[in-house]
């Protein structure tokens, strides 16, 4: 991440990179206010802002495609504006992190929840007397914690004289905490999961939660999935990322040919691909990505509604940060094994995510090889199904919990077997002693 010094808004691509961020947030409030009339878009953004908001909460089925799509491309533009106005120069985590929140803005984060988290990371920020443009883009990610602030504001049966400043606390408070328990985390899989946030808020959910459950609360199971809008949402899916690489085309004409080079990359959590490659090559790794995960949806057959949509806005956001399609493929694979070996179906909801959000594992097949990859989605796809009742579903990021669990305990035993190989490898090589 970088934040702008004074004078460099003149960078090369700095407004162009800002302009499309907000293109593409605009071309969701387009689309939404298409499929509804603005005032069926406001009667269905009341009706998601006090729904509650744990894992799976389809806002789609809450207040309906115009209202989803207004709420995801209303607080995409927010972000958008929050980077401009700490003048962010964008790279891959900015990209990604306004994607994974337009993402989950389809089912779980809203125009209300959203703000405590974001609040207590600025706070820590000023605590540390350092910019808050040094942990913007981690208190976006953060906001995965965002259903707790809904069920305490709406769903805890308790005076409102309590419930209100225990939203704020608890939102604020994973904010205020998320920094230095993300740097914590990060050392447990060195970079082989993208989304080590979400692996902390994982941590600090479960944490938050146990607390919640000796004074009395009580975590439920949650299942609100809609399945009647694949047409619609597929045609704007498959609009939405032909455009970017379209997009790309106008930038740089030769953007496909030179995007093939992301495709050397790991792509472990770091890789920026804009930085590294230049924008417009990281649009069409994006759109790529976009197109091969609505595909993976579809021939599964799964619906598109805001939670799949949602995953795949995912891989394809981080699409700029990590991901390709040479390391997400053997993550798919993995767990399309899983369905034919387990006792689930390939298009159960969790399973879904599982695929989708599991792609956080895909430096692990960047890194180890594809085989490690197909492994490391197999696992996944049975680990995913037993980690939200750790947290009770409010973490949003459930799959990349479950992912940095996973890559915890691959990651060093895949190590160890790779430095008794080179050992072996160096004891070939040396001549005798004797020699």
């Amino acid at each position: 991440m970088a934040y702008m010094p004074d004078g460099l808004e003149g960078r090369p691509q700095y407004a162009l990179k800002h302009a499309v961020l907000a293109s593409i947030s605009l071309a969701f409030l387009a689309f939404g206010f298409f499929m509804d009339g603005p005032a069926a878009v406001m009667r269905g953004l009341l009706r998601i802002v006090e729904e509650p908001a744990v894992l799976i909460t389809d806002y789609i089925a809450v207040g309906g495609i115009g209202a989803a799509f207004v709420n995801a491309g209303l607080l995409m533009l927010l972000c958008a504006a929050m980077l401009f106005a700490l003048r962010v120069d964008i790279g891959g985590i900015s990209v990604a992190s306004v994607f994974l929140v337009g993402g989950f803005a389809l089912f779980g984060k809203n125009l209300l929840n959203v703000w405590p988290v974001i609040f207590g990371a600025f706070l820590y920020a000023r605590v540390r007397g350092e910019p808050f443009a040094k942990y913007v883009h981690t208190a976006l990610l953060a906001t995965s914690f965002a259903p707790v602030v809904t069920e305490f504001l709406f769903v805890v049966d308790l005076p409102l004289a309590l419930r209100l400043p225990l939203a704020l606390i608890s939102g604020a408070s994973v904010g205020f905490l998320i920094a230095p328990v993300s740097a914590g985390a990060l050392k447990l899989h060195r970079g082989l999961t993208l989304y080590n946030v979400g692996f902390s808020v994982g941590i600090l959910g479960t944490v938050y939660v146990s607390v919640f459950k000796s004074y009395g609360y009580k975590a439920y199971t949650r299942l609100v999935w809609s399945t009647g809008a694949t047409t619609p949402l597929g045609l704007f899916s498959a609009a939405l990322f032909v455009l970017m690489i379209a997009a790309a085309l106008v930038i740089d004409r030769g953007a496909p040919a030179k995007a093939a080079r992301i495709f050397r990359y790991p792509g472990t959590l770091g890789s920026d691909f804009i930085a590294r490659e230049g924008f417009a090559q990281a649009l069409v790794n994006m759109g790529l990505n976009g197109l091969v995960a609505t595909a993976y949806v579809l021939l599964v057959g799964g619906p598109l509604n805001g939670p799949t949509l949602g995953g795949i806005l995912a891989v394809a956001g981080f699409g700029a940060f990590g991901k390709h399609l040479k390391n997400i493929l053997p993550i798919f694979a993995g767990v399309i094994i899983g369905g034919l070996t387990k006792n689930w179906n390939i298009n159960d909801p969790s399973i879904l995510f599982a695929a989708l959000f599991g792609t956080s594992l895909a430096p692990i097949a960047g890194h180890y090889g594809w085989f490690w990859g197909v492994v490391a989605g197999f696992v996944n796809s049975s680990v995913v199904l037993h980690c939200g009742v750790l947290h009770g579903g409010m973490n949003l990021y459930n799959t990349g919990f479950s992912a940095g669990i996973v890559a915890a305990v691959m990651v060093p035993i895949l190590d160890s077997f790779k430095k008794k190989e080179r050992r072996q490898a160096m004891r070939s090589v040396d001549p005798p002693l004797d020699a």
